[in-house]
């Protein structure tokens, strides 16, 4: 474990002891679940992201051929 110095207003800090308390954790393990969270969350979306982008483009057009612009807006 690497040991972090965390510097914070007095009052927000009072209020992590206070809710880590209720947790029965530290509020070092609090930070650290509330971090691992957050890195969680950021590689599930990167991983999503990441899978779209290798998927291939859907043909909208059904193998149809798309109907040329001037025969779109025909008056």
């Amino acid at each position: 474990m690497k040991n972090v110095t965390v510097s914070m207003p007095e009052d927000l800090a009072r209020w992590a002891r206070v809710w880590a308390a209720e947790q029965d954790v530290s509020v070092s393990a609090l930070l650290a679940g509330l971090l691992q969270a957050k890195r969680d969350e950021q590689f599930r979306y990167e991983a999503s992201y990441q899978e779209v982008l290798a998927e291939r483009p859907a043909n909208l057009s059904g193998g149809k051929a798309y109907p040329s612009r001037d025969s779109l807006y025909e008056r």
